[in-house]
């Protein structure tokens, strides 16, 4: 009985790296009961950090009995490595993380944006976190909205420790270390990225914000702009994306080839009171530039 018990301590060390989560159902799958759980919590080997969610506590805590702060990346790499439920973050989150938003305060991001095709566990929000987790549908706005399979492949062997890889990332992602471990979180390009913020736009981004963002995106790849501007399934994000694209004169844009890209018909008023642009039929503010 010893050497299995040591067996299986083993292989949780091997498995759930240090501060990550996984819930019951997940430890349930290999072979650790409830009355083992409950075992492990109560001699420190696992912290039980919400109901039926559980994390392996760190070996190197700053201080006897004091727990790492559960952090919103915690979350996000347990559910794209561990969990079969990947999401990435994605609009204006993945801008503010890869230096888009000069303006984000020191305390970080409030809201962190995550896109998948799946509906995230329920006991996400059940967590105790600093900011608030808000989940979109990637579906609705591309055809294909799901992470791929190949670069969850390349991102899930987390048990190396040190994993920030460097094989090709898929069109629209981009891989980011995180942490001591140098974990990989998988977020957004700046290309999907910001389509993803103007589905937002006007209901939950005003024009000026996107308007502000459009201007620092001075370097974007204009292949992989046509590729996700053909997926993308929203006329009013692709006639938004080339209007603000216009309006900055964004060296890219000369070389974005635009077949393919269906801007449908008819007009959108996205705006109340706004002035109608003719090329695009879209309603924009009057005074953007006050």
């Amino acid at each position: 009985m010893g050497q299995q018990k040591q067996v299986k301590l083993n292989w949780l060390q091997l498995n759930l790296p240090e501060g990550l989560l996984v819930d019951a159902d997940w430890l349930q799958r290999h072979g650790y009961s409830s009355p083992l759980r409950s075992k492990y919590v109560a001699h420190g080997w696992l912290d039980q950090v919400a109901r039926s969610v559980y994390r392996r506590p760190s070996a190197k805590l700053p201080a006897p009995n004091e727990e790492e702060a559960l952090r919103w990346q915690h979350v996000v790499i347990s559910l794209q490595t561990l969990l079969e439920c990947p999401f990435a973050v994605g609009g204006r989150t993945a801008l503010e993380l890869q230096g888009f938003a000069h303006y984000l305060s020191a305390a970080g991001p409030q809201e962190i944006h995550l896109y998948g095709d799946k509906t995230p566990p329920g006991w996400v929000s059940k967590l105790k976190l600093d900011t608030r987790l808000v989940f979109h549908n990637a579906g609705k706005l591309f055809k294909d909205g799901a992470v791929p399979r190949e670069l969850l492949e390349q991102s899930g062997n987390i048990r190396t420790r040190r994993n920030a890889s460097t094989d090709p990332v898929p069109d629209g992602f981009i891989r980011q270390p995180w942490g001591h471990w140098e974990w990989p979180l998988i977020m957004s390009s700046p290309e999907r990225a910001i389509l993803e913020l103007l589905d937002e736009v006007p209901q939950r981004e005003t024009f000026h914000q996107a308007d502000v963002l459009m201007e620092g995106l001075r370097n974007l790849s204009p292949r992989r702009l046509h590729t996700l501007l053909v997926e993308c399934r929203s006329v009013k994000v692709k006639r938004l994306f080339l209007w603000f694209a216009e309006r900055h004169n964004h060296a890219w844009l000369k070389g974005l080839d635009r077949k393919g890209i269906h801007l449908g018909q008819g007009k959108r008023m996205l705006v109340r009171g706004g002035k109608l642009d003719t090329k695009y039929n879209i309603t924009v503010p009057e005074n953007l530039d006050a």
